[in-house]
C-alpha cells in the first residue's frame, strides 16, 4: 500500500467518522443494465464484515453519493449504513451532516475515487482512494488502497491501515 508522506493516522480511535462514496469506492464503477432499463452493480461481500467491525466499534459510517439509485439503497440498507444519494455538492452535504453532528471534520475519513470527490477530500483529515482511482484523487489521497474499487475497499482500510484483527473482533 503506498501511502502518502501525511502518513497521520495512527489509531482507529482518532476517527470519528467513516464516509464512502458508493460507484467505484464500494462497486467496481460498471452498471450492467438489463433490457428493462434495471441497473445492477458489483459490489465486495468482503465489505460486510467491514461494516459489521465498524458497528462494533461504534464508528458511524455513510455513504456519500450522486446517484439517485435502488440499487445504492438497497446495498446501504443490507449493510446497516446510512445513506445520502442525489448530492450534486459532497463538500457542502459533508459541512452539513459534520455540523449537524458536532463531529470534528479533521477526524472524518472519507474514501472517494473520482473528481466528484476532489473537493469533499480535501477538507477531510484522513482520506484514501481506491488503486483505480482517477489521478487527481490519488495525488490528494494519504492512502491509494491496492485493491480497485469493488474488491474489499473497507476490509482492507481497516486490516491494513489500521492493523484491525477482524478475526477477534467480529468471532
Amino acid at each position: 500500500m503506498k501511502s502518502s508522506s501525511k502518513n497521520k493516522l495512527l489509531s482507529i480511535k482518532e476517527i470519528d467518522a467513516f464516509v464512502f462514496d458508493f460507484d467505484g469506492v464500494l462497486t467496481d464503477n460498471k452498471v450492467l443494465i438489463d433490457s428493462n432499463g434495471n441497473e445492477m452493480v458489483v459490489c465486495s461481500r468482503a465489505d460486510g464484515l467491514g461494516f459489521d467491525a465498524l458497528r462494533k466499534l461504534n464508528i458511524p459510517c455513510l455513504i456519500l453519493s450522486t446517484e439517485k439509485n435502488l440499487v445504492v439503497s438497497e446495498r446501504a440498507k443490507k449493510l446497516k449504513v446510512e445513506v445520502f444519494q442525489a448530492i450534486s455538492n459532497k463538500a457542502d452535504a459533508l459541512l452539513e451532516i459534520v455540523s449537524n453532528r458536532k463531529l470534528d471534520i479533521q477526524r472524518v475519513f472519507y474514501v472517494g475515487n473520482d473528481i466528484n470527490d476532489y473537493h469533499v477530500m480535501q477538507l477531510c483529515g484522513y482520506t484514501a482512494c481506491p488503486n483505480d482511482s482517477h489521478i487527481k484523487i490519488k495525488k490528494i489521497s494519504d492512502y491509494t488502497l491496492l485493491k480497485n474499487g469493488g474488491d474489499g475497499i473497507v476490509r482492507e482500510i481497516l486490516e491494513e491501515i489500521f492493523s484491525l484483527n477482524l478475526i477477534k473482533l467480529i468471532t
